[in-house]
């Protein structure tokens, strides 16, 4: 759905057959026909900038056609899980029957987290919380690896002990989480109140960067939680802000000389311009469960408020994220293009914050 000409990257899928999972042991769709929504003509015109959406309609209608033939197999799958359940009830199912990442190789870590995802490839992984040690009940560590046999390593995160806001350091070492390391890659900082986010890449403040900012630190993406003032319960909502791409399947660079001129800023005063605007799909109500429900294609299946999907508001059936519970200290995540699994894992992090606000 995302072929624009331009440069491949440098890893390579190789897509392994997979069957199709039951979903006996998970809430049954209500109506089918609504997840099987045909794809809009050309996704990928959601994420080009606005002046490569120009150059490249006659390069969209060229590929209405390919786009149809690379679907995941696994959107098909009919399978919904409860968003927040009620007192301990919600069916649970087998960790191996979920469906599996396809096989990815690379030969830089480094430079495949912050790739984006390859079009037409949903990549899968798995998030694991470790609480074990002195301080790990506050401060946890988060491994993300791909969900596949081979459960390769891909990134590691921890909240920072002294910071005045939510700080998470992101690692291409599970055992190197220091700011100052070779393999710190990005953080996630949140606002005083917890409710915004800001997802940076391991460049310089620029306060110390050249002054074109050519090596200062790149936004990669501004999550904002929307407040529960009125103390309504249901699921979260929440609006996530991208960097648009080129023509060429680049990330535009946002290099921001303050925090006046972030990511978060540019959203709240409609700036707009080389920006993508996302959001969580709204879950549905389900009269049998009396709960939220979402179809996640047997990905998810225990019932959680953190479970989430992200969409563009273009097209409600292309995920271009979703994350969700499998067990007490375990959820899956999967992204798509254009995201990359720095972009992805910081997401994920903050739905872990406390936000009092949201609830």
């Amino acid at each position: 759905m995302f072929q624009i000409n331009g440069e491949k990257p440098d890893f390579r899928v190789k897509k392994k057959a997979v069957p199709k999972s039951d979903s006996d042991d998970s809430e049954p769709e209500t109506k089918p026909s609504k997840t099987k929504k045909k794809a809009n003509a050309s996704p990928a015109s959601m994420f080009l900038t606005s002046g490569d959406k120009e150059k490249n309609k006659e390069k969209d209608k060229k590929g209405k056609k390919k786009a149809s033939a690379k679907t995941e197999d696994s959107d098909d799958e009919d399978s919904e899980v409860m968003v927040k359940k009620k007192k301990g009830k919600g069916k649970k199912k087998k960790e191996e029957e979920r469906p599996p990442s396809p096989i990815i190789e690379f030969d830089d870590l480094e430079e495949f987290v912050l790739q984006p995802a390859p079009p037409g490839i949903t990549v899968k992984c798995r998030v694991t919380r470790d609480k074990r040690g002195m301080d790990r009940g506050l401060y946890p560590t988060y491994y993300l690896h791909l969900d596949n046999e081979k459960k390769v390593f891909l990134l590691a995160g921890r909240k920072r002990k002294k910071s005045t806001t939510s700080n998470y350091l992101i690692s291409i070492d599970a055992t190197d989480l220091s700011r100052g390391g070779e393999n710190y890659v990005g953080k996630l900082r949140s606002n005083l109140m917890g409710t915004k986010f800001t997802v940076f890449d391991n460049g310089l403040n620029p306060d110390r960067a050249l002054r074109d900012l050519s090596n200062a630190r790149q936004e990669l993406a501004a999550i904002i939680y929307e407040t529960n003032v009125l103390g309504f319960k249901g699921p979260r909502k929440m609006t996530v802000i991208i960097p648009g791409m080129d023509e060429d399947n680049e990330r535009v660079p946002i290099r921001a000389r303050n925090d006046n001129d972030g990511l978060l800023m540019r959203y709240q005063n409609r700036q707009m311009d080389n920006l993508i605007e996302l959001h969580n799909k709204t879950p549905v109500w389900n009269d049998e469960t009396a709960s939220y429900v979402l179809n996640f294609s047997g990905r998810v299946t225990q019932a959680s408020v953190k479970n989430f999907q992200i969409v563009h508001s273009k097209d409600n059936s292309y995920i271009v994220m979703q994350f969700g519970r499998v067990a007490d200290d375990a959820f899956t995540l999967d992204y798509n293009y254009p995201m990359c699994a720095v972009q992805a894992f910081a997401i994920a992090l903050s739905s872990f914050d406390g936000k009092l606000a949201c609830e």
